[in-house]
């Protein structure tokens, strides 16, 4: 089956959502495609019924706007997995709930993929009951189902807040939140945030709301490793300046650590967009202007996947893509020149909040360099494969010269289902610590992360016997 648009939104999520109800109401024909069974991403993601009926909505603005878009006449594909890209670097290859292949054609494509969680190995990160923040946020939130009766919320960056937050309200005990950085000290570095008062209102909302329940928030510590046999059973903190070297122990049933989201970009280099890689927090990135065009004209990125700021700025992201597709089509509702300079106004500012958050909170590069040098050589770093720190350090060193896709197919670490998701963060850490100093001016590892190759995702068998099928029946 080939279904063609005039627009292709691939990401449900905030930003996704936004582009499309601007695009449906000006009368385009849109497609909305997410590999979830329901529209909203991981922040707007909807409650099961039963929460619903027990707890109502966590953010019924997300509800609303997943309203809209259906009402608008969106064409949504729900449960369809985009993983792929046709032979004519245009068209996107996704299958379908029941495996059904589906071929998905536009004049306009807008990548909207989101973002993964920033995750680091530590001795015992693969025990039962040690998970991402997002992952115990969705159980709280929206399934009213805590990870743990004791848990603990560890890792960098505002997200563990209203996680510890969910935690509590949905009835776990959360014996602390251990920051890698310090953001919550009184600095200089700090004061920009009084020009974003409903930010600053919904932060300290989240740490009164810890507060009254005795949580404790540790600054600058990270998780040294976790014990237990069947379960996580404890958890061993230690100084971020040291983080080979314990400090304290505490006894826990559930342990939620994270550093952060890295940008989703598989699909963008698929289609060829420009990568580049951030200074700042060592992840790749597409290279896109205000309205997030790419270097292939008519793809556009938005949201967490063009680089993590939040949802406010994603939805921003959004509407700026829409904005220049129907400047583009001609239509008559495209905006006006005073509301792109609003949109670019907002954009500009939440752009602004975000790099003051980020200073606030430890570089993830950094960070990557401290934990990487430290992680112990028995560690296992990429799960899927059962590699160990020592045999990708012994890769990188002795036979890859350096380079993090060699050092991948020399080691196996991230070529297992999640193809480095979780561990390539760690994995390029380890190589660039392993790798010999680069000439002067020069790069160690080019862009800091594995090639994206299709499928991007598994994909049934059947699915691609099922698509040269058709490639046969279409010749």
């Amino acid at each position: 089956m080939t279904a063609s648009r005039d627009v292709l939104v691939v990401g449900g999520g905030p930003a996704g959502l936004s582009a499309a109800a601007r695009l449906a109401a000006a009368g385009l024909g849109v497609t909305l495609v997410d590999e979830q069974p329901e529209l909203g991403g991981q922040y707007y993601r909807r409650p099961s019924p039963a929460v619903l009926r027990e707890h109502g909505d966590h953010r019924p603005e997300g509800g609303r706007l997943i309203a809209h878009v259906r009402s608008l006449g969106v064409d949504c594909l729900t449960g369809h997995l985009v993983w792929g890209v046709d032979d004519d670097g245009r068209t996107l290859l996704a299958t379908g709930p029941d495996g059904t292949p589906v071929r998905l054609r536009a004049r306009h494509v807008i990548v909207a993929t989101g973002a993964y969680e920033r995750t680091h190995p530590f001795p015992g990160w693969q025990l039962p009951g040690v998970t991402t923040p997002g992952f115990a946020q969705h159980l709280a939130a929206a399934d009213g189902t805590p990870p743990g009766r004791r848990v603990l919320v560890a890792g960098s960056g505002p997200f563990l807040l209203p996680v510890a937050c969910s935690l509590l309200a949905a009835g776990a005990d959360v014996v602390g939140v251990a920051e890698a950085g310090h953001p919550y000290r009184p600095s200089l570095r700090a004061a920009p945030a009084l020009r974003h008062p409903a930010r600053l209102r919904e932060l300290a909302g989240y740490v009164a709301r810890l507060a009254r329940a005795r949580v404790p928030l540790w600054q600058g510590r990270v998780v040294n490793g976790a014990a237990g046999g069947d379960r996580v059973t404890s958890v061993t903190l230690a100084a971020t300046v040291d983080p080979g070297r314990p400090l304290r122990t505490l006894d826990v049933d559930a342990l939620c650590v994270g550093y952060g989201f890295r940008p989703q970009t598989e699909l963008a280099r698929l289609l060829g967009c420009e990568i580049s890689a951030d200074a700042v927090t060592g992840d790749a990135e597409p290279v896109t202007d205000a309205f997030g065009r790419t270097s292939r004209p008519g793809v556009y990125v938005v949201g967490e996947a063009a680089g993590v700021g939040g949802v406010h700025r994603a939805r921003v992201r959004g509407a700026m893509a829409a904005a220049h597709i129907l400047l583009r089509e001609g239509s008559p509702a495209a905006p006006g020149p005073r509301e792109i300079a609003r949109l670019a106004a907002q954009g500009r500012a939440l752009t602004r909040f975000t790099a003051m958050s980020d200073a606030l909170y430890p570089s993830p590069a950094r960070l990557q360099e401290v934990l990487a040098a430290t992680l112990d050589d028995d560690t296992i770093v990429c799960r899927c494969e059962a590699v160990t720190a020592a045999a990708v350090r012994s890769a990188a060193a002795e036979r890859a010269g350096g380079d993090l896709n060699a050092a991948k197919s020399w080691s196996r670490a991230g070529m297992g289902p999640c193809q480095g998701r979780f561990c390539g963060f760690a994995v390029a850490g380890l190589v660039r610590d392993a790798a010999e100093a680069p000439p002067a001016g020069g790069a160690r590892c080019g862009v800091p992360v594995f090639p994206a190759r299709q499928p991007v995702r598994p994909v049934p068998v059947e699915t691609l016997l099922a698509l040269g099928e058709q490639d046969g029946g279409d010749g």
